[in-house]
């Protein structure tokens, strides 16, 4: 039988070890989601509005078809998930970009727009909760913890399939004549 005081000791031991536990799975269940599965209807709309609203303005003002979409395999993703999620992410932003006149890793990139996924942590903030950017220590110093440099269509489109099913609209461009976007 223990004395007294170790009986309390452990006892109080249990009760912390049974908060912290439940501190976790709470915090593990305020998971907040925002994004949601959508229809075939929706992409296609999405896209052709895009298309329309700012894709042939960004094509004339570049002078080429500007990208619609960029591709990452599930592997590379993943990959890039865990490393974020190892350094405290619980969540990935994704910026919208566009690579500047000259791009010497890939000239077909050069003035297109991309997208760049960067991890993010929930901080609170006195406006209230914020995303913010993670940062991580490099050889070459503090650098946000990003992905980038996915395959861009265009330049690297299949002829069939990929973008060309999605939001098809045949575009007048004015002067310029029409397009089958």
């Amino acid at each position: 039988m223990l004395p007294f005081c170790s009986s309390i000791a452990l006892s109080g031991y249990h009760l912390l070890t049974t908060i912290k536990l439940k501190a976790m799975v709470e915090a593990q269940k305020k998971s907040v989601k925002v994004g949601k599965l959508v229809s075939t209807n929706h992409v296609n709309t999405v896209v052709r509005n895009y298309k329309k609203e700012r894709w042939i303005q960004n094509s004339k003002r570049i002078g080429k078809d500007d990208s619609l979409s960029v591709w990452y395999s599930v592997e590379e993703l993943q990959e890039f998930f865990e490393l974020a999620k190892e350094h405290g992410a619980d969540g990935i932003r994704m910026y919208f970009g566009a690579y500047s006149e000259t791009h010497p890793e890939q000239p077909l990139y050069a003035q297109r727009q991309t997208v760049v996924l960067v991890a993010t942590k929930e901080k609170q903030t006195v406006g209230g909760e914020a995303n913010k950017d993670i940062y991580i220590n490099t050889d070459k110093g503090s650098s946000i913890l990003a992905y980038n440099a996915g395959k861009m269509c265009p330049p690297f489109c299949i002829e069939t399939g990929g973008f060309d099913e999605i939001g098809m609209t045949i575009l007048d461009k004015g002067e310029d004549g029409m397009i089958v976007a």
